[in-house]
């Protein structure tokens, strides 16, 4: 049960950071962005791979 609850726990966490992502996006389209803001989504769009993704990774195996 514990794994399955952490397993949507995993999703739901994605789903909050995508929603972010697209609002931060819609934010900076309407009222433009400033360095800061263009440095922090550039790096939030970099497809890294990172010890997170391993845990999740264990978990769906």
């Amino acid at each position: 049960m514990t794994s399955s609850r952490n397993h949507q726990e995993a999703h739901g966490i994605g789903q909050a950071e995508a929603q972010l992502n697209r609002q931060a996006k819609a934010a900076a389209a309407i009222q433009g962005a400033n360095e800061t803001d263009q440095a922090i989504m550039e790096t939030a769009e970099r497809d890294e791979h990172t010890s997170l993704d391993e845990v999740i990774d264990a978990e769906n195996s």
